[in-house]
C-alpha cells in the first residue's frame, strides 16, 4: 500500500490491489480511516473522524489532487 503523502498526522494511500476502481486517496490517522474520490473530490467513506477533521483532510485532498492522480497513474499505469 503505497504511501503519498503524510501530513498533520494523516496519512494519505492508496491499496496496491484497487487499480480497478477510480481514482481514490485513503487516509488513516490512528484507528480512524477514511476514502476520498479523486474525480471529482468528494468523501466516499470516513469511520472514526469528525467534522472538522473531515474537512481538513479533504482541504488536504483538494490541494494535493493532482498529485494523487499523477501517483494513481504512475502505479496503475494509466
Amino acid at each position: 500500500m503505497p504511501t503519498v503523502l503524510r501530513m498533520l498526522g494523516f496519512r494519505f494511500f492508496f491499496y496496491s490491489n484497487e487499480g480497478n476502481e477510480p481514482a481514490h486517496i485513503h487516509v488513516e490517522k490512528g484507528d480512524d480511516a477514511a476514502k476520498f474520490w479523486l474525480e471529482p473530490v468528494e468523501l466516499a467513506n470516513s469511520y472514526g473522524f469528525n467534522a472538522a477533521e473531515i474537512n481538513q483532510m479533504r482541504k488536504i485532498v483538494v490541494e494535493n489532487r493532482e498529485l494523487f492522480i499523477k501517483k494513481w497513474d504512475e502505479y496503475f499505469g494509466k
